[in-house]
């Protein structure tokens, strides 16, 4: 009977057994060649959960013999960090140490400086594990230090194979695990290149002992979970960024689909609402008129109904602000405007357009020839008198 969890059982030891992340552990990748050179170099992996970030960091430390010691944000600081350097220090001459922080992002600036001196010295190799953009979650002085390499999603070819390997594996362990072609496919399909998300199912379907398990059945143990959408994360600045950018080229189809997902992964209704407010003046404006007002009745739509009702409305609001004309005149001229009032500081306004309430402003000038408005060479300050924003 399997003991450990199913991910770890299948874990694998040496390189060559490694699924995936071809371009940095494949035949020309960066990191082959450094085990293969029998030498290893700080660096951050980023990517996506379940895609061998922790794997390669413990065969790394596998195949080169080096101590390997993992410790989380979520529970280990700055002592821990310490405790390691230390036994570091008393390993030096012979027996290098990697140091493997997985969620790197979560600790904060004072944690990750206490690592620089350790990583520039060589008395620690740090190898970091992060799901968020290494750019704005690691500080710039630790993250020249370090190799940055960027880990995939795992192909569909690379989930079919870890797929095989566990049915393999439980079989030898006399659980006889059977996939029809269906099931194999959807668990690949809605897998997110996620090799724990994968496992965790199977793991599931044996414990609930359904080892025949058909896609309905997979589906209720998944509950929609194999939906990839951070309402925090990154994910969540992807989708929006990819609902937007395709209402502006008009693609309805696409923009529906970008909806649907974050429908289905529980984003805040007024959150998309608003964006298509600012949608609607910022990519539509002029270009058509009832573009806001149908976008801030939708938003209205939004607060008075709530899901699951309110993504009609959204779908509806969406088709229309896709399908309209688009214009960005009005927008560009704006911070046109804006770009020459943060250049220029407050240039004095023109006395004939100043508010005159009393008679020494009216004899200074203020207000002076204004019922002769038509007249008038410009509205603009004088330095800015031959400026167009708007065309």
């Amino acid at each position: 009977m399997i003991q450990k969890p199913l991910a770890e059982e299948l874990r694998p030891k040496y390189l060559k057994d490694f699924i995936g992340q071809e371009h940095i552990v494949g035949k020309n990748g960066p990191i082959k060649k450094a085990v293969l050179n029998k030498s290893i170099y700080s660096m951050i992996f980023w990517g996506p959960p379940g895609c061998g970030k922790t794997t390669l960091a413990r065969l790394i430390a596998n195949e080169l013999d080096c101590t390997f010691e993992e410790i989380s944000p979520t529970t280990s600081g700055v002592k821990d960090i310490k405790a390691v350097v230390e036994k570091a220090k008393s390993f030096l001459s012979t027996k290098n140490i990697i140091l493997f922080v997985d969620e790197i992002h979560r600790f904060n600036k004072a944690q990750q400086d206490y690592l620089l001196p350790h990583v520039e010295n060589g008395t620690i190799t740090l190898i970091g594990a992060t799901t968020e953009n290494p750019s704005f979650e690691v500080v710039s002085a630790l993250l020249s230090r370090v190799s940055v390499y960027v880990f995939k999603p795992l192909e569909k070819k690379n989930i079919k194979l870890l797929i095989n390997r566990a049915v393999k594996y439980l079989n030898c362990n006399e659980v006889n695990l059977k996939l029809s072609n269906k099931s194999l496919n959807f668990l690949i399909d809605t897998s997110n290149g996620d090799a724990r998300f994968v496992l965790n199912t199977i793991s599931s379907c044996i414990k609930t002992n359904n080892l025949s398990p058909t896609v309905a059945d997979l589906q209720n143990i998944m509950q929609n979970s194999y939906l990839n959408y951070d309402k925090k994360g990154e994910e969540h600045y992807n989708t929006i960024s990819a609902f937007i950018k395709s209402m502006r080229s008009s693609n309805v189809d696409a923009t529906l689909y970008y909806l649907a997902k974050m429908v289905k992964g529980g984003e805040d209704p007024k959150f998309i609402a608003r964006r298509m407010v600012v949608f609607a003046s910022e990519d539509i404006g002029v270009a058509n008129n009832t573009a806001i007002v149908v976008a801030n009745e939708v938003f209205r739509a939004v607060e008075t109904i709530g899901y699951p009702e309110c993504q009609i409305n959204l779908a509806h609001g969406a088709t229309y602000l896709a399908l309209s004309k688009k214009s960005r005149k009005s927008y560009d001229a704006y911070f046109s405007a804006l770009s020459d009032v943060e250049r220029y500081g407050n240039l004095p306004i023109p006395l004939h357009l100043r508010n005159a309430p009393t008679k020494l402003m009216r004899d200074l000038g203020y207000g002076k020839d204004y019922k002769m408005y038509k007249n008038i060479k410009s509205f603009l300050p004088k330095e800015l008198e031959e400026r167009v924003y708007f065309d």
